[in-house]
Parts: structure tokens; C-alpha cells; sequence
């Protein structure tokens, strides 16, 4: 399977939606992770969903600390980026919209806000900064990794590598929810496909005890 980096980038750059970008006046004190965490708690009963936002968040922080960024700005979106996802199940189309907005209001910065709303397409937004797209292809490779890890006889972490996640990425009907194109578009950030998988494998491996894998 292949996919081409230049027709992705020309997607992205294609697509326009000035109307649904985010506009934020930002606040003096930044949220702690405690804060982002309890908030995600607040709006999410669902452990696994929960997981999922832990998983991005640890893949972010070492996304950020590979590019020399924020870790801990970084690691808030990735850990509230699903927020509003009870809320939008139904309505894909506001997805991250109104997570977005929520930020704002709650102090959030303007660069978390803008990530979480970029990360998915469906709601018209487009893409600005390399957060926004370290964060939309993050987020399915989380359900990648996790599928890999409940084959496993152990359903451990620790039991799968990067060769066995990029195995099962080629085969379409193994977890099929975890896009594959979007995951690939790991280029559009300066990761090979290989790159990009053993990172974000040894994160998770990093909160395994959180994620019980």
C-alpha cells in the first residue's frame, strides 16, 4: 500500500473554509494537564474513550519533543481533543467545533483550540500549524496500535513492535477505523510511515499502566 504525500499535501492546502476556523482570545494562566484531565472526565464516561485521548496525548508530547515544540502544550491537545465526542457522536459535523469553542472559553491557548478544531476535517476546518497536523495524524494511529496489542495473546505493549504495527497496517480490514491515509500522512510532518509508528508505539508503551495494555 502507498500512498502519495504530495496529493495529500495538496488536500490539505486545498481545502479552504474560512467561516469555520477559530478565532480565541487567550488567557493569562494555561489549564494544567490536572485541569485538562478532570475536564475530560467531566464531559467523557467512556474509560475507553478516555484512553484513547491518554494515548494521543503521550503520542503528541513525543511528536513535540522530536520537532523541539511544547510538550505540555502539545500534550493538552492531544488530551482534550475528543472532548466534545459524547456530545458529537451524532452529528460528526460539529465534532471538535464545539470542543473548540468550549476551550476558548475555558482559557484554553489559542494553539490547543485551533488543533483540536483542524483535527477533523469533516467540520470544515483546515489545517494551519504543525501541531494541527501532528495531532489529526495521531489520532488514528492510537486505534492502530491498541487493535495490534489486543491480538496479541498477552494484550500487552510490551509484546508488539514497530514491524508487527506495520504489518497489520496493510492489511485494510484489520481495524478499519484507524485510517490509513490519515496515519501516512505522517509525511506531510516529516515522518516516514516507519518513524512515525515505532514513536508513537514506544509513547503508549510509556503509559501502558494507564491504558491497561
Amino acid at each position: 500500500m502507498s500512498f502519495s504525500c504530495k496529493k495529500y499535501t495538496a488536500k490539505v492546502l486545498d481545502r479552504q473554509a474560512p467561516s469555520a476556523k477559530l478565532h480565541v482570545t487567550g488567557r493569562c494562566k494555561m489549564p494544567t494537564r490536572e485541569d485538562a484531565l478532570a475536564l475530560v472526565k467531566s464531559k467523557v464516561d467512556n474509560k475507553n474513550l478516555v484512553k484513547h485521548m491518554l494515548s494521543a496525548e503521550a503520542i503528541m508530547r513525543a511528536l513535540a519533543k522530536k520537532f523541539s515544540e511544547n510538550e505540555e502544550l502539545w500534550g493538552l491537545a492531544g488530551l482534550v481533543h475528543d472532548v466534545d465526542y459524547v456530545q458529537t457522536e451524532k452529528d460528526p459535523k460539529n465534532h471538535a467545533k464545539i470542543g473548540a469553542k468550549l476551550l476558548s472559553e475555558l482559557g484554553y491557548p489559542k494553539e490547543v483550540s485551533q488543533a483540536v478544531m483542524a483535527h477533523n476535517p469533516e467540520n470544515g476546518s483546515i489545517m494551519e500549524t504543525l501541531m494541527d497536523k501532528a495531532l489529526y495524524v495521531s489520532d488514528p494511529l492510537t486505534g492502530l496500535i491498541v487493535a495490534c496489542a489486543l491480538i496479541h495473546p498477552d494484550k500487552k505493549l510490551s509484546s508488539i513492535d514497530t514491524e508487527f504495527v506495520l504489518s497489520r497496517f496493510k492489511e485494510k480490514r484489520f481495524a478499519a477505523g484507524a485510517n490509513r491515509e490519515q496515519i501516512a500522512s505522517c509525511c506531510g510532518i516529516g515522518l516516514s510511515l516507519e518513524e512515525f509508528v515505532s514513536l508513537g508505539l514506544e509513547a503508549m508503551k510509556g503509559i501502558s499502566k494507564e491504558l491497561g495494555l
